[in-house]
């Protein structure tokens, strides 16, 4: 029997992400933003556990990505939305990074991941704008 995996956090993006960006689609500039909102709020699935980061979208949730918090080197986030929701950028020790758009409760889960990373990624992560 393997190691318990408890989940911290299992849902889409935040649905003020989609609200903003439809109210946008009045402008008609603003439609291929509409579209991406859509697209996340069909398709775009977060799970957070003691162990993994695991995202999966992509056109009709085809696509997974899993990462250990191990591989973190650095995570960056952005408020979005007046601050209810924000965009994670998590990069990896090999360069490539991973972005969490419209995360709900981006702090708290920020908080989360921060605990689980090394002390040296702690130390270079944080919010931008931050000093």
């Amino acid at each position: 029997m393997g190691i318990r995996e408890d989940v911290f956090y299992e849902g889409g993006p935040h649905i003020g992400d989609l609200i903003i960006n439809g109210l946008l689609a009045f402008t008609i500039i603003c439609i291929p933003l509409t579209v991406g909102a859509i697209t996340r709020a069909l398709w775009l699935r977060y799970r957070i556990t003691n162990r993994r980061i695991s995202v999966t979208g992509g056109w009709k949730g085809q696509d997974r990505t899993d990462i250990i918090y191990s591989e973190i080197r650095k995570i960056v986030t952005v408020p979005r939305g007046i601050g209810l929701w924000g965009d994670m950028v998590i990069t990896l020790k090999d360069g490539s990074r991973l972005e969490l758009r419209a995360m709900p409760r981006f702090r708290e889960m920020y908080e989360y991941i921060n605990e689980k990373i090394s002390p040296q990624a702690q130390a270079v992560s944080g919010a931008v704008g931050r000093n």
